[in-house]
C-alpha cells in the first residue's frame, strides 16, 4: 500500500513561488511514475505535471509550461512541484498520484494541499 502526503501549499501573492511536496511511503519499485494534479470546486480534476521515476522525464499541461517544474529525488522517494510566477487562476487543491504502470491508472492519491493566490 503506497502511502502519499503532500505539504508546502499556502497563501502567496501573484507572481509569487511556492515547492510542493509529496512524500511516498510504502513504494515499491516498480512505480512508473508520479503525477500532480489540481482541482477546484465545481470544476474536474486537472494534469498538471508528471514525471517518471526512472528516467526523470518530465511532462506539464499547457497552462503551466515554462512557470512550474517537478522534479524527484529517489533516495527519499519525494516528488516535488515548484511553482514560480502564480497566478490566481492557479488556485486549486494539489494532488499527487502514483502511477503504477505506464497503462494503468493513478492508482494512489494524497490528501492534498491547498494552494490560493491572490491578486
Amino acid at each position: 500500500q503506497v502511502q502519499l502526503v503532500e505539504s508546502g501549499g499556502g497563501l502567496v501573492q501573484a507572481g509569487g513561488s511556492l515547492r510542493l511536496s509529496c512524500a511516498a511511503s510504502g513504494r515499491t519499485f516498480s512505480s512508473y511514475a508520479m503525477g500532480w494534479f489540481r482541482q477546484t470546486p465545481g470544476k474536474e480534476r486537472e494534469f498538471v505535471a508528471r514525471i517518471i521515476w526512472s528516467t526523470g522525464r518530465t511532462y506539464y499541461a499547457d497552462s503551466v509550461k515554462g512557470r512550474f517544474t517537478i522534479s524527484r529525488d529517489n533516495t527519499k522517494n519525494t516528488v516535488y512541484l515548484q511553482m514560480n510566477s502564480l497566478k490566481p487562476e492557479d488556485t486549486a487543491v494539489y494532488y499527487c498520484a502514483d502511477k503504477l504502470t505506464l497503462a494503468g491508472e493513478y492508482a494512489y492519491w494524497g490528501q492534498g494541499t491547498q494552494v490560493a493566490v491572490s491578486s
